[in-house]
């Protein structure tokens, strides 16, 4: 096996850009909003585009090497994460997603728990994480008279900054800027606000599933440690997934763990991932999956790399 790229599966979005034409060459036409980089969902699945398996899609390579490919702790039934790139010319809507027991019971759906990388940010850019100063009363109040923007925390963004996106907290992408998102596998969503736009709006919903209580954290505060040749710092490790940074000055050593898959997303710079009969370039805005048994590998150059793999 060797690590595989997929085709990009672009979604254009009334708040979407062009920025993505800063590291790519193959963006459509259109304004677009998402990039869905390592997906196997129902609303989108990726097709391998590299090496021997290109042409295929996800849901034939895990057919055809199941456990091999995912891992034997990993679910072949449901691939558990999704990998995506964002970019707002305007601000996405205020939303929260359910957590995982809500979501079964009232959609017979995963709930969505994420974390979100600055990529690149326009002077000015924030994000939006969390509620402020205020109870399930009184945020409904507030969007019965069009008042939510005063109770929401703002979060002025720079280009490395990254959240944890618990289920439960109401968030929002704002504009200008490009953001890699690791997420659970679903497409959930419930909009809170939506800036006068005609979107539907699901705020009996979003507000059984609003934690009030929760507090944002910015994981880019964690200090990389320094090693030969890199340095590398945890982000989160919660119950759906891990991400780890890796700042690659010269060369990183890894191998894959037989028990999960994982991922690298290159959020600045370029470099080679290299092993056994494999040579694969990897740049800013291209995702990877290494699969479980792919062994032993190397990753030079002069690159960011954000690492994620399932935990659950």
């Amino acid at each position: 096996m060797y690590p595989i790229k997929f085709e990009n599966l672009y979604y254009e979005k009334i708040w979407g850009g062009r920025d993505f034409e800063k590291f790519r060459d193959n963006l459509p036409e259109g304004e677009i909003g998402e990039s869905w980089d390592i997906a196997f969902h129902n609303n989108g699945t990726g097709i391998v585009a590299n090496g021997e398996l290109k042409g295929l899609s996800f849901g034939e390579i895990i057919e055809k090497y199941g456990h091999k490919l995912v891992g034997t702790k990993v679910s072949i039934e449901k691939f558990p994460l999704l990998i995506k790139l964002i970019n707002s010319r305007e601000k996405l809507s205020v939303q929260v997603h359910p957590n995982d027991k809500y979501a079964k019971e009232v959609e017979n759906d995963f709930g969505k728990t994420e974390a979100w990388y600055v990529v690149d940010a326009k002077p000015g850019s924030y994000l939006i994480v969390g509620t402020k100063n205020c109870t399930k009363e009184e945020f409904e109040k507030a969007i019965k008279e069009n008042k939510v923007e005063d109770y929401l925390n703002k979060i002025n963004v720079k280009k490395g900054d990254c959240f944890l996106i618990k289920s439960g907290t109401v968030h929002a992408i704002c504009e200008g800027l490009i953001i890699a998102e690791i997420q659970q596998n679903s497409d959930l969503t419930y909009r809170v606000y939506d800036y006068g736009r005609p979107r539907e709006i699901h705020v009996e919903k979003a507000l059984d599933v609003i934690d009030f209580d929760l507090v944002p954290e910015n994981l880019s505060d964690k200090e990389l440690v320094e090693y030969d040749g890199y340095k590398m710092s945890e982000l989160t490790r919660n119950e759906y997934f891990s991400m780890d940074k890796i700042v690659v000055d010269k060369e990183y050593k890894d191998k894959s763990n037989l028990e999960h898959f994982d991922i690298y997303t290159c959020v600045d710079g370029a470099g080679l991932i290299e092993g056994e009969g494999f040579k694969e370039e990897i740049k800013m805005g291209d995702s990877y999956l290494i699969p479980a048994s792919l062994g032993d590998y190397v990753i030079k150059g002069k690159l960011t790399l954000i690492k994620s793999a399932p935990t659950a």
